[in-house]
């Protein structure tokens, strides 16, 4: 019988390549998110709403009596100081990047703890390092990092297994549409800023969204049966500097 994964956002970028990578894993995949995909089972569901998600949880776990894999992915960025950054600014931002998360894996929960499973957060390097102009983002990144350490041991008994991936700068639409609105407000060049963030980069390039779908597909995977309670970082190297 197919093992049934969970993924949040995954009608573009990391989450996109999320779900081809599970499908032909060999996993029924259900992509929850507000933009369509032809790609999986697509449900239409604003994460961000606890209740919405709840209940597309609850359908997908009685139908399949057990859910193995939730990857959630859904997220935006924002660029702001924390001046800049207003309290609705935050609430709309924090009630997607992370209490989308809460409530996935609240719901799913129930649903895996029968036959165990795996839980993969996708968070960024930014729960590991500051970056200017970032604070409500940076913020929510670490408030991941800490639910895939909490989970890990709280769900440990249940052989659920919890961890985070850390992502640096991925060549994604969250990637070109974070330096389009800097241009627009800077009037700056973007093949000019896309060159100065490959340069930044030890391997002097962007990471690409499979690439961080592989790691994903193995950290769910039998061969990561050891690995729980750990953020993992898939950055290039930045944060090594």
């Amino acid at each position: 019988m197919s093992k049934v994964a969970v993924v949040t956002g995954g009608s573009k970028g990391i989450g996109l390549a999320t779900v081809s990578r599970l499908i032909d894993d060999g996993y029924i995949v259900y992509n929850l998110d507000i933009s369509h995909s032809d790609v999986g089972h697509f449900i239409d569901c604003d994460v961000s709403n606890v209740d919405a998600v709840g209940n597309v949880i609850a359908n997908l776990g009685q139908q399949h009596q057990s859910i193995d894999v939730i990857v959630s992915n859904a997220g935006r960025h924002l660029s702001a100081n924390i001046e800049n950054t207003s309290e609705q600014m935050l609430d709309e931002l924090f009630s997607l990047n992370v209490k989308g998360a809460f409530s996935l894996i609240k719901h799913a929960l129930p649903f895996m703890k029968q036959n165990g499973g795996a839980i993969v957060l996708v968070a960024s390097d930014q729960a590991l390092i500051g970056k200017r102009n970032s604070f409500a983002y940076n913020l929510s990144k670490a408030a991941l990092a800490s639910m895939a350490r909490t989970t890990a041991l709280d769900y440990a008994e249940y052989n659920i297994r919890a961890n985070a991936v850390c992502p640096g700068t991925i060549e994604t639409p969250l990637y070109h549409a974070a330096i389009d609105s800097y241009c627009e407000k800077s009037g700056a060049n973007k093949a000019e800023v896309h060159a100065e963030e490959e340069a930044l980069q030890p391997l002097n390039r962007l990471g690409q969204a499979t690439e961080v779908a592989d790691y994903i597909g193995f950290l769910v995977s039998d061969k990561a049966t050891f690995i729980t309670g750990s953020l993992q970082v898939i950055d290039g190297g930045y944060t090594a500097q």
